[in-house]
């Protein structure tokens, strides 16, 4: 029987650690078929809505690749072309695209309207990002770290920055799941919510993680297997640059930080965009305004042979594949 069948993928905690292993491992699998052109169209005829709210690039070209492959067609409906409760409640949207389309993917602000997709429409819904949880960024980021060492139950990634933010949270929730050590470098301010953290560390007590929360950067990163950061500032917040900079230019990940984990083997990692050179407009805006090269990460690291940032990116559209594929394509496990 396939356990997954017909179930939405909300966020991490609605699932087992051996069940978020299961769709990473299934996610490498479904990698393997496309490098070696074996089709894999589990999801053949099915038509997927792709709902954002919030822009995206990856999150919009993995799903978009990711049900072509699986033999689907992908409709995309930006935030000008539905309602999103402004007309038409999200109820209500739900229970017409459920009529219509195989499966839902949201990215957008707030968890409530994801649940509530889910709840209404009577057919699987996929978070591609919320302002509280970002899972299918996870499957990608724990498959990077799985093809690296071979196994993810003991191994330990550090997340450096603000970590008051839906990517911190998820990997806290999900490295506790999957026995994972968790390091959080961030300042006090900038910390994960209690909940969040309560949640995590309760969790962690029956599978062996250690997670450490601290605002010591070099105390962080040590003995880390994988460094991981984010963009200092989410889409959609208010904040004042000046501040946020001065407050988490310590926890920037740059040569420095990168030898004080005291091993040569470990990777970096960024869900990206990120802003490591001027060679975008913020970027480059940002960086002159404040005479710095770069903010979360620098240019060196990002482009060193330890950065895996360019390889955890192409690994978003098998590990959507596998969460696509697992919860509507009718497979048996």
């Amino acid at each position: 029987m396939n356990q997954f069948q017909g179930k939405s993928f909300l966020k991490e905690l609605d699932f087992t650690g051996a069940e978020l292993e299961f769709l990473i491992d299934f996610a490498q699998h479904l990698d393997d078929l496309k490098a070696k052109n074996i089709p894999h169209e589990y999801l053949k005829g099915q038509n997927i809505a792709l709902l954002f709210e919030k822009t995206s690039t990856r999150t919009r070209s993995a799903f978009t690749v990711a049900a072509n492959d699986l033999g689907a067609h992908p409709e995309f409906l930006g935030k000008n072309d539905i309602q999103f409760g402004n007309k038409e409640s999200v109820a209500d949207t739900a229970i017409v695209l459920g009529s219509m389309f195989d499966g839902i993917e949201f990215r957008g602000f707030a968890q409530s309207t994801v649940e509530t997709l889910a709840q209404y429409s009577g057919v699987p819904v996929w978070n591609g990002l919320t302002d509280e949880w970002h899972p299918t960024q996870m499957i990608a980021d724990f498959m990077t770290l799985k093809k690296h060492f071979g196994v993810l139950k003991g191994t330990t990634l550090t997340y450096l920055g603000d970590a008051k933010n839906n990517v911190a949270h998820s990997l806290l929730i999900t490295g506790a799941m999957l026995g994972v050590n968790i390091h959080i470098g961030a300042p006090a301010t900038r910390q994960p919510e209690a909940a969040v953290l309560e949640k995590a560390t309760a969790i962690a007590q029956t599978t062996g993680s250690q997670i450490l929360v601290t605002e010591d950067a070099k105390l962080a990163v040590k003995d880390a297997d994988a460094l991981y950061t984010d963009v200092w500032v989410s889409m959609g917040e208010d904040v004042d640059y000046g501040e946020r900079i001065k407050l988490l230019l310590p926890y920037q990940i740059n040569m420095g930080l990168l030898k004080a984990t005291g091993k040569a083997e470990t990777i970096v990692m960024h869900c990206l965009p990120a802003f490591h050179d001027h060679q975008t407009t913020i970027g480059k805006e940002i960086g002159e305004k404040y005479g710095l090269d770069a903010l979360e990460i620098t240019d060196d690291v990002f482009q060193s042979q330890q950065s895996v940032v360019f390889e955890e990116a192409h690994n978003r559209m098998p590990a959507i594949k596998a969460i696509m594929a697992a919860t509507s394509g009718h497979l048996f496990f």
